[in-house]
């Protein structure tokens, strides 16, 4: 969804409900006194060097799912700092805030144990924090469910942006020893199964390891 779209819709839902204030009078934390929580609020805010003109913006909030245990996640910061461009080119305020991130292989017991809590833990950030849309960073099976169920149940406009799956010589790919890019076995299972059964045969299993792996792509759609 385009970020003109996000404002247009967040513009939509204040007119429908005038109780909600929208950019950072949005959810102010209960002091007793909405005037001292603003006030409170800016004064923290404006340390990171915000000014009150930014701050009047509508605030966009990007969600942040990359991990040093997500490998799949690897490309989010170059996403995040695109979607901040355009939040900005379009009038907005872009706020990044992490939630838990989920990989297929680094996650006990499975990463469908913990899908629900990834969704809980979206829903209530963005309830919790001030911004009148949100868009969501991340892949995977487990990530994107979770995600767009956490932000259906806060009920403000979302986007998606789904890392791209890198592919052989491009950007984040697998490469060997010397330089040259590693085969990606989406190519086929035939040659997947080839170059298995040489790991085997020659004992060296790091190979399957470097060939499965490439860069910041998930290999367990589906699961």
């Amino acid at each position: 969804m385009a970020i003109e779209n996000l404002l247009m819709s967040n513009e939509s839902q204040v007119k429908i409900s005038q109780a909600v204030e929208p950019g950072m009078r949005k959810g102010l934390t209960s002091y007793g006194d909405q005037g001292f929580s603003l006030f409170l609020r800016k004064a923290f805010i404006k340390g990171a060097g915000y000014t009150d003109r930014a701050l009047d913006r509508p605030v966009i909030g990007i969600a942040n799912t990359g991990s040093a245990y997500n490998p799949c996640h690897g490309n989010a910061p170059q996403l995040i700092e695109a979607v901040k461009r355009g939040v900005m080119l379009a009038g907005g305020l872009p706020m990044e805030f992490p939630t838990i991130s989920i990989h297929e292989s680094f996650s006990a017991p499975t990463s469908m144990y913990l899908r629900n809590l990834m969704s809980m833990d979206t829903e209530e950030m963005i309830r919790a924090q001030p911004m009148d849309a949100v868009v969501m960073i991340g892949g995977c099976d487990k990530t994107v469910p979770a995600q767009l169920m956490g932000a259906a149940s806060a009920g403000i406009a979302a986007g998606r942006d789904c890392r791209p799956y890198p592919r052989r010589g491009g950007n984040g790919c697998a490469r060997r020893g010397d330089g040259s890019p590693a085969a990606d076995h989406r190519q086929g299972p035939d040659a997947r199964r080839l170059r298995e059964r040489h790991a085997r045969s020659s004992g060296h299993w790091w190979l399957d390891q470097r060939h499965h792996s490439v860069g910041s792509g998930c290999q367990f759609d589906g699961a």
